[in-house]
Parts: C-alpha cells; sequence; structure tokens
C-alpha cells in the first residue's frame, strides 16, 4: 500500500487473465522447447487490488534449437505486454547433410581440390654427365648450376643474372675453350689468371705434372743400400777417384749434403758435376779397358737442373734390371757394362762385391740391358797349348 501523500494517478491497464480450471484437474504441463525463453520485459507497477498470474517459466532442454516464433504486435498504449505462452512444438530434426568422409587413400596419393586423387609421381632420374656438361657449355655456367637446373632448382639465366662478374669470367673461358677444342674448362681458367697464352701454359702444367711424377717415383724406391756403401766410404776414409766430366779428383769424402759431397783436401763438391764415384786402385784397374764415345768425348753433355729434363731421372725402370748386365753411357763418354747391383733414389751401384761404382742418375745418357758375357770361354781362350 501506498502511503505517500501524493498520488500518481495510474493510467488504466486492462489485466487479460487466463481462464482457471476447473476444480480437480491438472493443468497441461507445457512442453518445453529447445528455445531459451527472452528475458521478459519489465512490467509496470499495477493496481495493488489486481495482482497479475505468474507465468511458469519453461526449462531448457538439450534438443535442436528451433526458431522462436515471432512476437504479437506491441499492445496499444496503457497495455501492460503478455508474456509469451509456451505452446507444445515438434522437435526439429537436423537434416542431414552430405557426408563429409573422405575416401582413404593409398599411400602417395591425395585429395585434389577439384575432387579425385593424385596419381604417384615417378622419382626424377638424376642428370647424368653428358646432359650437365652439355647444359653448361651451352648455357655457360658452371656444372653445379647445370645440374641444380637439371634437379629443379635454380635456372641457369637467374645464376648470370645474379652473378654478372663471374658469369663474364665464364663466357671468356668458355671461348677458349671454343679456340682451342682440346682446352679444358680448368685449363681454361689458368690460362686466364695466368695471363700466358694456350702453349705456354699447357708446356708449364705438363713439367709441373713430369716433377710431380719423377717425387713420386723415387718415394716408391728403397735408398738404404746406397746410403750405407756412402757412409761406408766416409767412415773408412777410402782414397777414392771422382771423375768429373773433364777430369778426375783423388780425395777423400768427408761427409755428405744434400746436394753436394763435402771432400777431405778439395772441399765441397756439387753433386750435379759428378759423373761416378769408386776406389781409386779400381779405378786405375777399369780405366785401361774403357769403352767411350767420341763425340760425348770431346764434349760432354750438360746437366738440367729440373730433374724432369734429364735423360734419367725416374729410377723404376731399372727395378727390372738388377741383378742383371747393363750398359751405362755417361755424359762424358765413358761405357761401363756391369752387373747392375743395387738401384736407388737417385743413384745406382754397378760392378761386383766390393769393387763397385756408384753412378748418379744425372750423369747416365743412354742405358740398355746386355748380355751377360761368357767368362769361361774368355779363361779357356786365354790358355797357353
Amino acid at each position: 500500500m501506498n502511503d505517500r501523500k501524493t498520488r500518481r494517478v495510474v493510467p488504466a491497464v486492462e489485466v487479460i487473465r487466463r481462464p482457471a480450471a476447473a476444480p480437480g484437474t491438472v493443468s497441461p504441463t507445457p512442453t518445453p522447447t529447445a528455445t531459451v525463453t527472452p528475458r521478459p520485459t519489465p512490467r509496470p507497477t499495477a493496481p495493488a487490488a489486481v495482482a497479475p498470474v505468474p507465468t511458469p517459466r519453461p526449462t531448457p532442454s538439450p534438443r535442436p534449437p528451433v526458431t522462436p516464433a515471432p512476437s504479437e504486435a506491441p499492445h496499444a498504449a496503457g497495455e501492460a505486454p503478455v508474456a509469451p505462452r509456451p505452446s507444445p512444438s515438434t522437435p526439429v530434426v537436423p537434416r542431414p547433410g552430405p557426408s563429409s568422409s573422405v575416401r582413404p587413400s593409398a599411400p602417395g596419393m591425395g585429395a585434389r581440390p577439384g575432387g579425385g586423387f593424385n596419381r604417384p609421381r615417378a622419382p626424377r632420374p638424376p642428370p647424368t654427365a653428358e646432359q650437365i656438361l652439355a647444359l653448361a657449355t651451352k648455357e655457360r655456367v658452371p656444372a653445379r648450376i647445370a645440374k641444380g637446373e637439371l634437379e629443379g632448382k635454380m635456372k641457369c639465366r637467374i645464376w648470370r643474372k645474379l652473378h654478372a662478374e663471374e658469369a663474364k669470367r665464364f663466357d671468356q673461358v668458355y671461348t677458349l675453350m671454343g679456340q682451342n677444342p682440346g682446352l679444358s674448362l680448368p685449363d681454361g681458367f689458368g690460362v686466364l689468371q695466368s695471363g700466358l697464352t694456350v702453349t705456354e701454359f699447357l708446356a708449364r702444367k705438363e713439367r709441373t705434372q713430369r716433377k710431380a711424377a719423377v717425387k713420386t717415383a723415387r718415394g716408391e724406391v728403397d735408398d738404404s743400400s746406397v746410403s750405407a756403401f756412402i757412409e761406408g766410404l766416409v767412415e773408412s776414409k777410402t782414397e777414392l777417384s771422382i771423375v768429373l766430366g773433364e777430369r778426375t779428383v783423388l780425395d777423400t769424402v768427408a761427409s755428405v749434403e744434400p746436394i753436394s759431397f763435402v771432400l777431405g783436401r778439395s772441399g765441397r763438391q756439387e753433386k750435379l758435376q759428378v759423373v761416378l764415384i769408386t776406389r781409386r786402385s779400381d779405378w786405375e784397374q777399369l780405366m785401361p779397358h774403357l769403352e767411350r764415345d767420341p763425340k760425348l768425348t770431346q764434349k760432354p753433355a750438360s746437366v738440367a737442373r729440373q730433374p724432369d729434363k734429364r735423360p734419367f731421372s725416374d729410377p723404376r725402370p731399372f727395378l727390372a734390371h738388377q741383378g742383371k748386365y747393363v750398359r751405362l753411357t755417361l755424359r762424358n763418354g765413358i761405357q761401363l757394362v756391369m752387373r747392375l747391383r743395387t738401384v736407388g733414389r737417385f743413384d745406382l751401384l754397378v760392378g761386383e762385391d766390393g769393387h763397385e761404382v756408384f753412378v748418379p742418375l744425372h750423369a747416365l745418357v743412354r742405358f740398355s740391358a746386355e748380355e751377360e758375357p761368357d767368362l769361361a770361354s774368355d779363361d779357356t781362350a786365354g790358355e797357353t797349348p
């Protein structure tokens, strides 16, 4: 009851009541729907004498949602809105859509965007060396770039745009290769970097390869026997005959250096000038019976400083004749026909045991195998009847 002194005029409100149920009967329970009733709009306060009947609130259900029916048109001014009456509704079953299941694909297959399945692709065969060389020559690029293009990587023309300076050098090298058919790509770059002509560069390359081959060959031969022979002469201080190009020196060997002999009285003697070394007594017996080449006797051959330019610098060909008789022509014309005893890296030992002759490889001009002389027939011929 309102106790305020000034009472506000309440507009007339028409109340529509729901017909009451007969006594003894149970009002039907409204079937709940899947929708949640919107929150009721706050109502204006009615007179104390008249009270609206509360409307039961439906309980939400887990059924599929249903679009609520449009509400009634708004009442005229002064009328209170009535809450929507819950009415029994038929549950709406959602319509089954197209199946989204995807058929399982075989290994290596997958669904294409437009439907269907991809066929497995065969692996791309690796490019051959001929294909790589042909593409590299055509595009004037390195072989690795040509191989990459054949494998599906960067194109050769893209590489040429990104590396203009390097592409220019490759153009120059391939031009040289076109002018000189036997020139390889590494050799072409060597010519370009050295500033030499193609002929000069190939000659220098050949010398370098020969030097490497000589070094490898010398490393494959054991030099211990020849070294032991020289050390024995040094320790015993034996009087030796050291034959040079145009003269013979009688002296002892005090020590051995990498490129020279240190003699007891004459001092240092370069090894390249030595033709042979033997004991003085053996040389006195050997010298009257030596054969000589007339031309070399008058003008001894010179010795090249580079091992690859000498007639004999690889000791391996002499290994097959070890223990056999050979003919050695030295650069001052002396010819020795003796048994080849030992082959060293830089020198040979010929002659009989205790009468060895030391011959450096750089002193040789010609070499050939010789048949072993028949010593028995010589002894028989020398006997008197």
